[in-house]
């Protein structure tokens, strides 16, 4: 019965810290973030930035959030409306001066060294777009792309500095653009395998060297384009980060880091959970069975633990 009361107190105590104490020194060190949003509603608009009077930074919230809940269904309707035809005729007429559309005869213009030095990353292959990107988010990044990928800090419209995806909201209108996105989900694959997945979404950027995946663009080049020498080799992202974060931070990296210059790469729910589950696979191919040996431990002790209390009362029983 001692023994009983011993551990009904380790109990209490141990659920008093994990209950108590854990949850505060998380929030505190980890601050909760709102979570991945894959409607990409405010990939329209930029939000309004706080300044010193809070209750008026409130009040353009409001307003801006209101704004850009009237245009979503408005804008859903447009591109689902999309002639993909049309977009055919405008994505061969202009795009493909910079990108390259493999699975359409349109191969890269120039090797990538030289891509990567003319646009400070490489320009990505069209073909898997449709696959990889909502819609909703493609329409206004073709749109502006700065807005879209929330890097406007770093390309602002009176500075000197430019997005190297030029905005086609100065040139084509809203049913042109959704034309180009009906188009390129047309000619998008049904499906792609994980690393596929990573490799066009990231590894233009990234490297993964415990798959030997160099980055398509020179480091130096990505330096200059992002503005901070911060692109990290993605090999051990999965130990390093939890999932809750990775998704956040994919789905929207200001969330998680705000002024961060990773841009917003606008992935799918499904296409994001690809990439993880391919640097899950590079950098944790392990759990399955660590998870499995865990149950099977756990299963162990609590065994033992049961064998050594009815030993101990066996003992005991004999010596009174």
């Amino acid at each position: 019965m001692r023994e009983l009361k011993i551990l009904g107190l380790l109990v209490i105590i141990t659920g008093v810290i994990y209950w108590g104490v854990e949850p505060l020194a998380h929030s505190v060190m980890h601050p909760h973030v709102a979570p991945a949003d894959y409607t990409f509603k405010d990939s329209v608009k930029p939000a309004p930035i706080l300044g010193d009077n809070e209750a008026e930074y409130q009040q353009q919230l409001a307003a801006w959030q209101k704004e850009i809940d009237e245009i979503f269904p408005v804008l859903s309707q447009r591109i689902a409306n999309g002639n993909a035809a049309k977009g055919q005729e405008i994505v061969t007429s202009n795009c493909v001066a910079c990108h390259s559309m493999e699975s359409q005869g349109f191969p890269a213009v120039m090797d990538n060294a030289t891509l990567s030095s003319s646009y400070g990353v490489v320009p990505p292959d069209l073909s898997n777009i449709g696959y990889l990107y909502d819609s909703y988010y493609l329409f206004n990044f073709i749109k502006d792309p700065a807005v879209a990928a929330k890097v406007s800090h770093k390309f602002p419209p009176d500075g000197n500095k430019v997005h190297p995806m030029i905005a086609y909201k100065d040139i084509s209108s809203d049913n042109e653009i959704a034309d180009m996105v009906a188009y390129f989900n047309s000619i998008a694959p049904s499906s792609m395998d994980d690393k596929a997945v990573f490799v066009e979404a990231c590894s233009r950027c990234h490297s993964v060297k415990y798959d030997h995946l160099a980055a398509q663009s020179t480091t130096d080049d990505v330096n200059a384009y992002m503005g901070v020498r911060a692109i990290p080799d993605l090999s051990m992202m999965i130990r390093a980060r939890s999932l809750e974060y990775l998704h956040t931070f994919i789905n929207d990296p200001q969330k998680q880091l705000p002024g961060t210059s990773m841009p917003r790469v606008g992935l799918k729910e499904n296409t994001e959970k690809q990439v993880i589950a391919y640097l899950e696979s590079v950098g944790d191919s392990k759990k399955g069975e660590r998870q499995s040996l865990g149950i099977g431990l756990m299963i162990f002790f609590a065994v033992m633990a049961v064998l050594a209390y009815l030993w101990k009362c066996n003992v005991w029983s004999r010596l009174h």
